[in-house]
């Protein structure tokens, strides 16, 4: 046998398949080492009772209002520009922080002294004393270090600090977009890497993600494609529209000229949830607020 076939032979034998038996899970065990479902507020008008869980009563299905998103959910926020999605990550960040829960904000789109800034209207529009609550609001400003913008592991890294030192339970990351941008091949890895890191550490978390101009306004697709929304657990969708039309003019019950912003909840594996696509305003003190469902005729 010569060199060339031993070592043939050789890679051969290391690549052969093997059993990963701790990868094997009895559903009756690993439904032990699930956490209880529970809702988290929001903070964001009309949202909270969107989602809900079903229970069995007498051998009847009941279902239940979860009183906000799930624990623990990693959850996807995604629209075009000026929909409302960073006002609802402020909102939450905002409503966690008040509850007593600590909130690592990541930003990549803006530096942290500006998102701040933003953070503090959010809070007292919504009637919260920004000084009682700003030392439960972590940022990690990756807008302003390339080393966190562009370097996964140093991010996470940085982040899984904040957790242990602050004892974060909640992670905001606006927008994820940001970082893969120019690069949306490496849209799955990234997000991937994200969600497993938030299951690990057991966050609650909101990914915020942008769609590009040719996207269709209301389907979960965004940067990188559906990278993003295939892997999360929940995606809410954000819209708006110019009313162009007789058809539109019917429809929204608004005349012709209005902009009318809208949201729906694409799919949340985690628990129930409404299916129709609601009205969505962003009231004159910049708060996000889910409105009725559309009504056809």
């Amino acid at each position: 046998m010569d060199k060339e076939e031993k070592g043939f032979r050789k890679e051969e034998e290391y690549e052969k398949p093997r059993v990963i038996e701790e990868g094997i899970w009895v559903a009756g065990e690993a439904i032990k080492k699930a956490p209880r479902l529970r809702g988290i507020p929001t903070g964001i008008e009309g949202l909270d009772e969107l989602f809900f869980h079903t229970e069995l009563e007498k051998g009847k299905v009941v279902k239940k209002p979860l009183g906000g998103i799930p624990e623990y959910a990693v959850v996807n926020l995604t629209g075009v520009s000026d929909t409302g999605k960073s006002l609802m990550a402020e909102q939450y960040t905002v409503k966690q922080a008040e509850r007593g829960d600590v909130v690592a904000f990541i930003t990549v789109e803006s530096p942290a002294p500006f998102v701040t800034m933003g953070l503090k209207e959010r809070a007292t529009a919504m009637g919260i004393d920004f000084d009682s609550i700003q030392d439960r609001i972590i940022l990690i400003d990756a807008a302003s270090h390339t080393s966190l913008r562009d370097n996964i592991p140093n991010l996470l890294a940085t982040l899984a600090f904040a957790i242990k030192n602050y004892k974060v339970r909640h992670t905001v990351i606006d927008s994820v977009t940001g970082l893969y941008e120019a690069k949306e091949m490496l849209a799955r890895t990234v997000v991937r890497q994200l969600f497993n890191f938030m299951k690990k550490w057991y966050q609650t978390a909101l990914f915020v993600s942008q769609k590009r101009s040719g996207h269709e306004e209301l389907s979960a697709e965004a940067a990188g494609g559906y990278a993003v929304s295939h892997i999360v657990d929940c995606t809410m969708v954000l819209a708006k529209e110019l009313i162009m039309t007789r058809a539109q003019e019917s429809l929204y019950k608004r005349p012709i000229g209005d902009i009318v912003r809208l949201f729906r909840i694409d799919g949340c594996r985690l628990c129930g949830h409404d299916t129709k696509t609601h009205f969505l305003e962003i009231t004159e003190t910049g708060l996000v607020r889910i409105g009725e469902p559309i009504k056809v005729g």
